[in-house]
């Protein structure tokens, strides 16, 4: 009873407590690796020196558990946001979980949109779209945590709303918070060895990883919290390279007259069904193949050249893959977008349109007024 309680040892790269009982399960390192300075588990290791990834056992529980947390404590919020996928990456119901704290909203990744995007149209958007969905943000704000874009502004807005407390950085998986977290790292001169673990696989940060602050408080990068209804979740390494944007994206233009298709790779199709010829602006990455053909041809060209012509996925038998879901969308306005949860959107130009869409099983498809 009177034995004092070893401390516990946290992984510098995703925060997970330190183990070195079981190597199968999270947190593991070897014995030896508990003298270095900084210490990081097995699986964050493999995952920065041979980018390989192992699976870990994080529920959706222990994700509203750390939410359930930072909405007890006095601190201020940053709620990063995919401007590329800013739907497919809301929090839903973080304005319930924040209590009185303040929450600021930044949207991460503002380097993959077309240069021609004026940033003020987009912020009043983002602002309007988080009212609707019942967050009334602090402020709103662009970066890029890739490129360094806006990131330092982020900073001096953190300081300037945080007065003293500390703050939690929160998100979906893949939003772009080690990232972001790792950039402001090394603009206030950290060592490498510091660096928190950051990949394009979702669910790299494991438990919350708090970065002291030279005031006492803390700045707190928390795991990502899973929308299973992202693209992202059903897709393997190889897959995810594909459709994550990593430059500008180029809008892709088609003219299409109703009884045409169009493939997203094998992962979405898009029926112009019916109305007048009306352009389809694709905003999706840059390496994503888009292939149009007839209305009356698509059945067969899926089922004959999915995971060849159509990729990704790169799977060549279709039962490997989830169902695809269709719905269908009298579009009504001059111009909206057809978003596709993690893979980007459709920006049809005319009026009337009926269209038909596909998407895996649970992949969340949303219609809105364009966003350009």
């Amino acid at each position: 009873m009177g034995k004092a309680k070893e401390e516990r040892v946290i992984c510098s790269g995703c925060g997970v407590s330190i183990q070195t009982e079981d190597p199968k399960q999270l947190g593991y390192t070897p014995s030896a690796a508990l003298e270095r300075e900084v210490v990081i588990c097995q699986r964050c290791f493999k995952l920065k020196h041979y980018n390989e990834v192992q699976d870990v056992s994080l529920t959706d529980d222990d994700f509203l558990k750390i939410l359930n947390e930072i909405g007890s404590r006095d601190a201020l919020i940053v709620k990063l946001v995919d401007i590329f996928d800013f739907d497919g990456s809301w929090l839903p119901g973080l304005h319930r979980f924040a209590g009185k704290n303040k929450v600021l909203l930044v949207g991460n990744k503002v380097d993959l949109l077309p240069k021609s995007v004026k940033r003020n149209k987009l912020t009043n958007w983002m602002k309007e779209r988080s009212k609707e969905y019942g967050l009334k943000a602090e402020e709103v704000h662009l970066m890029s945590a890739a490129t360094g874009e806006g990131v330092i502004e982020t900073a001096n807005l953190i300081e300037e709303h945080r007065k003293g407390r500390d703050v939690y950085v929160v998100g979906s998986t893949n939003v772009g918070k080690s990232t972001f977290i790792n950039r402001l790292l090394k603009e206030f001169g950290a060592d490498d060895e510091f660096m928190i673990t950051t990949s394009n696989i979702p669910g790299t940060t494991l438990d919350m990883i708090d970065v002291p602050l030279d005031d006492g408080s803390s700045l707190y990068d928390t795991p990502g919290i899973i929308n299973h209804h992202q693209m992202a979740h059903l897709l393997d390494k190889k897959e995810l390279k594909v459709i994550s944007p990593k430059k500008e994206i180029k809008p892709k233009v088609f003219q299409l007259g109703d009884g045409q298709t169009l493939f997203l790779g094998g992962l979405a199709r898009v029926d112009f069904v019916q109305g007048s010829d009306m352009s389809f602006v694709c905003y999706v990455s840059n390496d994503l193949n888009i292939h149009r053909t007839k209305l009356e041809k698509a059945d067969e060209l899926y089922e004959k050249h999915l995971g060849e012509l159509l990729t990704p996925p790169f799977k060549k038998n279709k039962d490997d893959f989830p169902e695809f879901t269709a719905r269908e969308w009298k579009l009504q306005n001059e111009k909206q977008d057809i978003v596709i949860s993690g893979l980007g959107w459709i920006t049809v130009h005319g009026k009337g349109a009926f269209v038909k869409t596909y998407a895996p099983k649970g992949v969340h498809v949303t219609i809105r007024p364009s966003i350009f």
